[in-house]
């Protein structure tokens, strides 16, 4: 079990030395199967799109039951509410979740026919919870290339302004890799990006439990602190097309979700036998 806090933050300064793509590669798919035309226009254009249902109450309830028990696991081992990261590879259920047909056909939308899912990692903020998740771009942390992961963010629990939503500043994902500071302290992850008010005005991303919203590995987001008496927990899935390169050993975490990944280079582990 992976009880390590904050064990995505992978170093830094070896990340820097894989040599990456980090521009915008906008979606070229034509015959979308979940998204319309203009929710695929406004990927490109603005970095995201939000809103989109796929689990009913039920549904999303049963999983919400599940995340309530694994949490109170991984509590009891040493870890914290954001410890639950590269989850599919050791439970059964998240694996379920990251190749569920429904989530990848939105991925796959924006991406293409060949997908591959590779990350999986609930942000969870309890209530009160003084930490934010500064504003970054996903990219930077990740030793991959080129820049084609999209992220879906599965809402276990509604998420609005009250709880600490996300936040996009929109079309930012155009700009290319921007400088950031390395920051400890009350950041969930470690980088923050200074002086935002300079890209743009932020947009709150409500959810209701069960929606999903994407938004592409380059795009400038976070989430304030949850001054709320409400929890908000949110499982980010990553996929990405399996043109991508994956370096540190981060390919042996990449199942091949949709399509095929002629070059071989992705680990596709198979269904955890931990649920």
């Amino acid at each position: 079990m992976n009880t390590k806090p904050f064990a995505t933050i992978p170093d830094n300064a070896k990340v820097n030395e894989v040599d990456r793509d980090l521009t915008f590669h906008p979606s070229e798919v034509t015959h979308p199967r979940v998204l319309d035309r203009s929710q695929i226009d406004h990927f490109n254009r603005d970095g995201f799109v939000k809103g989109i249902a796929v689990f009913d109450d039920a549904e999303i309830a049963e999983h919400r039951g599940y995340f309530d028990e694994l949490l109170s696991r991984v509590i009891s081992e040493g870890g914290d509410s954001y410890s639950i990261s590269t989850a599919h590879v050791s439970y059964g259920k998240v694996y379920d979740l990251i190749t569920d047909s429904r989530i990848v056909d939105c991925a796959a939308d924006i991406l293409g026919e060949n997908v591959v899912a590779w990350g999986s990692h609930y942000f969870c903020k309890m209530p009160g919870d003084t930490k934010t998740v500064s504003w970054h771009q996903d990219a930077s942390y990740w030793p991959m290339s080129p820049s084609k992961t999209v992220t879906v963010w599965l809402a276990i629990d509604d998420a609005d302004c009250e709880n600490a939503c996300m936040r996009f500043i929109p079309g930012t994902h155009q700009i290319g890799p921007l400088t950031y500071e390395l920051t400890e302290d009350s950041n969930v992850l470690n980088q923050t990006i200074p002086d935002i008010d300079q890209y743009g005005d932020p947009i709150d991303v409500e959810l209701k439990a069960g929606q999903v919203s994407l938004h592409s590995d380059l795009l400038l987001h976070g989430s304030e602190a949850n001054k709320s008496d409400r929890r908000r927990c949110g499982l980010t899935l990553r996929y990405c097309a399996a043109e991508v390169r994956a370096y540190m050993d981060w390919d042996k975490k990449g199942i091949i979700v949709r399509g095929s990944d002629p070059s071989g280079h992705w680990g596709n582990p198979s269904r955890p036998e931990q649920e």
